[in-house]
């Protein structure tokens, strides 16, 4: 039996895996460096913090947009969710001062509901104001209108993003 006289150099590095996404469920959030998804936006936002200076952020996906003082699922909400997210991404090293946010969602899913009932309107006008009032600036959105979207973000790529519409045009920011 003849031996090789091989060194580890000599052999090649099996392949990269591919890195696994975050499926953002409705109510949760997710902070980190890997890439997630939010899946059948419809009057739900799709709220991303990014910081520009690191390559992590965090999403939530926003139901609703005020708890009423329910502590049980912070990402559900647009007052909750962003404390929760700016928390969560301070304690894995980012700066808010180089967070910015994208946002994508926010539909009026059905015309006949105004008012109160347009629940994609409050949202959006709800992730907005806590935006503001936590001096967070809007880096781009995609929201509105009365299609759903899916949203892909990459924060270890320049916090990438991109939107695929139900009617099929896709949006990248």
């Amino acid at each position: 039996m003849r031996h090789l006289n091989t060194t580890s150099s000599d052999i090649p590095a099996p392949p990269a895996l591919p890195q696994q996404c975050v499926n953002v469920g409705i109510g949760a959030s997710h902070t980190g460096s890997c890439p997630m998804t939010a899946i059948g936006l419809g009057s739900c936002i799709a709220l991303v913090l990014h910081d520009t200076r690191h390559a992590v952020g965090a999403c939530a996906h926003i139901m609703l947009p005020e708890s009423g003082g329910k502590t049980d699922r912070p990402g559900k909400y647009a007052d909750t969710a962003i404390p929760l997210l700016i928390g969560e991404l301070t304690a894995q090293g980012g700066v808010k001062r180089y967070f910015v946010a994208k946002i994508a969602g926010g539909a009026s899913m059905f015309s006949n509901f105004q008012g109160k009932l347009n629940i994609g309107k409050r949202n959006i006008e709800a992730v907005r104001a806590h935006l503001e009032a936590h001096g967070i600036p809007i880096a781009a959105e995609d929201v509105g209108g009365t299609v759903g979207r899916t949203l892909h973000y990459n924060p270890a790529h320049g916090g990438n993003i991109s939107v695929k519409r139900a009617d099929g045009s896709c949006r990248e920011f």
